[in-house]
């Protein structure tokens, strides 16, 4: 009898293990995960050991917006990049004396660091439809869509929202 119950313990406590770890693997791979910055391309917004949460769900649904942190998968290459969102499909944007244009207005930036001229192809068009248009904050270093051409909406894994890490600097993201 008490070798049945230990069994039977011992299947139940198996069972609520994997339930708890197939809840964390969805959690992980369709809502939310955490990811640390690793360059300095979002500087002063965001710093190299930066702890964010990155939800999953806005790229899913097509509810990203200029000004989002976007993360997403760098498109020559298997690395991750997190870059701000400045312009979407059927947005106009050019780069003229250090200021950023979409649709013929110039960005309000108060987040970038740094000074930054324009070079090559993608200083100014059109954003192509399923394409974005992303810059870091750090201007004069950031390989970004003024070097790597628009993005494509399906290379986004996610929108940060929140920093956790440092503690000194907890608090949503914009």
């Amino acid at each position: 009898m008490a070798e049945k119950t230990v069994v039977r313990e011992t299947l139940d406590w198996v069972l609520h293990i994997v339930i708890a770890v197939a809840i964390g693997f969805l959690i992980v791979t369709f809502v939310a995960q955490r990811t640390i910055v690793h360059d300095v391309s979002m500087q002063p917004t965001l710093y190299e050991g930066d702890n964010l949460i990155v939800e999953k769900i806005s790229p899913r649904i097509n509810n990203l917006k200029r000004g989002d942190i976007i993360v997403f998968h760098e498109p020559d290459g298997d690395r991750q990049l997190i870059k701000r969102l400045i312009a979407v499909e059927g947005d106009t944007v050019e780069i003229r004396d250090g200021k950023v244009f979409v649709n013929g207005e110039a960005l309000e930036e108060n987040y970038i660091k740094g000074d930054f001229t324009p070079e090559g192809e993608y200083s100014s068009l059109t954003v192509e439809e399923g394409k974005l248009y992303v810059l870091g904050d750090n201007r004069m270093n950031s390989r970004d869509s003024r070097s790597l051409g628009t993005i494509d909406v399906k290379q986004v894994t996610g929108k940060a929202i929140f920093r956790f890490y440092p503690f000194n600097k907890i608090g949503t993201l914009k």
